[in-house]
């Protein structure tokens, strides 16, 4: 079985670099710079493999969306921050932080996804 993942994940990977999607929100430089500030404090907990993350990484390229990245599947400190915060063990997970300091996980390809269309 992990065979057949490590394969899997290696066409996904594939496919996704050769067809990689085009950006379709092209921003002012100031307003770039003003939702990459909001964007800053975030974190997208994932797997490199995983055909869901790849769904978000693919919605964060056309919509010029800059969040950084943690993998849990190569960073045991990431895999304990998404199960000490976020309590679910499933990626993607997007841990959004306001302006408060108050802290919200995301789960759901679909779901991130929406939300970040909306920005």
């Amino acid at each position: 079985m992990k065979l057949i993942r490590i394969v899997l994940g290696k066409i996904i990977l594939l496919l996704d670099a050769v067809f990689a999607p085009k950006t379709v929100i092209q921003r002012a430089a100031e307003a770039q710079t003003v939702l990459d500030a909001k964007t800053k404090t975030w974190t997208m907990y994932q797997l490199q493999a995983c055909p869901f993350c790849v769904k978000v990484r693919r919605q964060m390229k056309r919509f010029s969306i800059q969040i950084p990245f943690k993998d849990v599947g190569s960073d045991p400190q990431a895999y304990q921050e998404l199960m000490e915060g976020g309590k679910i063990d499933q990626v993607p997970c997007l841990r959004l932080v306001d302006q408060s300091g108050a802290v919200q996980w995301m789960y759901e390809s679909s779901e991130i996804n929406a939300f970040l269309e909306k920005l």
